[in-house]
């Protein structure tokens, strides 16, 4: 509902990741109210997990809807599906994951760009790649 003092999803959520006062990464997962939840799991899975940009990019995700109600890619690992759906979650698995899982596109620095450069990451639930030059 749009009313004064409320703040909608929109289609626009660019993000930037420092590391003290430095930049990291910039990023994004676009795709409704699937953005922040997309943003999330990639950081987490780069950030906690160490997986690099594209690993991170290609794992599978889920979806909060509402309440114990939850959507996964069907890549997602079965017993993390029954995982949670013992934890009484309603679960649905869902084979096309081109519209319902957001899709980003990455550019970490891996460390001083004279020396190491970028690593870039492209989703491949959408068209797009990474290139360098």
């Amino acid at each position: 509902m749009v009313a004064p003092g409320k703040r909608p999803f929109h289609t626009i959520i660019p993000a930037f990741l420092t590391k003290d006062g430095q930049p990291v990464m910039s990023f994004g997962v676009m795709g409704a109210n699937m953005q922040p939840q997309g943003h999330m799991q990639t950081l987490v899975r780069m950030l906690d997990y160490k997986q690099n940009p594209q690993a991170a990019c290609d794992a599978p995700r889920w979806r909060f809807n509402q309440g114990l109600e939850i959507n996964v890619e069907a890549a997602m690992n079965a017993q993390t599906v029954q995982g949670l759906k013992d934890l009484g979650h309603r679960t649905e698995v869902i084979n096309d994951s081109y519209q319902d899982f957001g899709a980003g596109q990455f550019i970490w620095r891996a460390g001083d760009p004279k020396c190491e450069g970028y690593v870039a990451a492209s989703d491949p639930r959408r068209d797009g790649q990474a290139v360098g030059f």
